[in-house]
């Protein structure tokens, strides 16, 4: 089996994870290969002696990519993943962690029990980005897991965001952005603007304001088949656009089209794992003294 392993610090709240990891997959029949810069920072810091493999992308013959983090590394990790179908598990060393589901005490007994094939996988699709003019920055890596959002930028003003759905008009949006959510990113940054909870395996999207000043805009939800246009103006001459973690500049005068990716990401979830389960315990649904 041959392991990617991804991460992106090591302090206080990852020292024990990594190194737990490290040290059991040294003792198991296993390729291990550590991305390089995160490599480096594991040689500075930690007090590991043996050495590993390192990569710097990521191909086909891979079977597993381990990432250490929170959620927000994950969405790095899929950057190296892209299409290749690669599943993908976490360890969760961030804070509330819908992705990455692995807790620091079950390490052992969860990579285990992937190095055993005892677990399933959840496919996940993205959204991709087109852009008229394009723009250097979104060609590579013009995908996202979680959701494309479109802000202000140098201004405390709001942008007016007109939409259309399959080039019909929909609405221009009076507000400081506006979130094109997944079902994944439905537990993240929409769900913080008053989006709606969407189970992953949903094919919709939702549309969710920033802060809307026009007061009737809710968040909206859409088939996975819909293909979304924006068009932004403001008082200022740029905005901003952001795939996950992602950010570019974009003039005003450019044209977002958004629409479902080609390809899915395949997350790996333990056996006794479900998405109503972490849902109910990183939301703490009925966790009420009265009940």
């Amino acid at each position: 089996m041959k392991i990617a392993v991804f991460g992106q610090y090591y302090h206080i709240n990852t020292q024990v994870s990594i190194e737990t990891l490290l040290n059991f997959l040294s003792d198991k029949t296993v390729d291990v290969f550590i991305e390089n810069d995160f490599y480096n920072i594991i040689k500075h810091e930690s007090a590991i002696s043996f050495e590993f493999n390192t990569f710097t992308s990521l191909d086909n013959s891979y079977d597993l990519l381990i990432s250490i983090g929170g959620d927000g590394t994950i969405l790095r990790a899929i950057t190296f993943v892209s299409d290749l179908s690669i599943p993908i598990v976490g360890i969760n060393t961030g804070r509330l962690g819908f992705l990455a589901t692995i807790q620091s005490n079950e390490i052992e007994s969860a990579i285990n029990d992937i190095l055993n094939g005892n677990y399933k996988t959840s496919e996940r699709s993205l959204l991709c980005v087109e852009t008229q003019p394009e723009n250097e920055d979104l060609i590579e890596i013009n995908f996202a897991l979680n959701e494309v959002a479109v802000s202000r930028k140098n201004t405390t003003s709001m942008i007016t965001v007109e939409t259309h759905l399959n080039s019909e008009y929909l609405t221009s949006y009076w507000a400081d952005g506006l979130i094109i959510s997944t079902p994944t990113g439905s537990t993240g940054y929409s769900l913080s603007c008053g989006g709606p909870v969407i189970t992953p395996d949903a094919n919709n999207f939702v549309i969710t304001p920033i802060a809307p000043h026009n007061l009737n805009a809710r968040p909206f939800v859409i088939p996975d088949d819909t293909e979304i246009q924006l068009k932004i103006n403001g008082r200022e001459e740029h905005y901003l656009i952001s795939l996950d973690s992602r950010i570019a500049t974009l003039h005003n005068s450019t044209n977002v089209k958004i629409k479902k990716a080609g390809f899915k990401i395949k997350m790996v979830e333990l056996m006794h794992e479900s998405f109503i389960d972490t849902l109910r315990k990183k939301l703490l649904w009925g966790e009420d003294k009265r009940n």
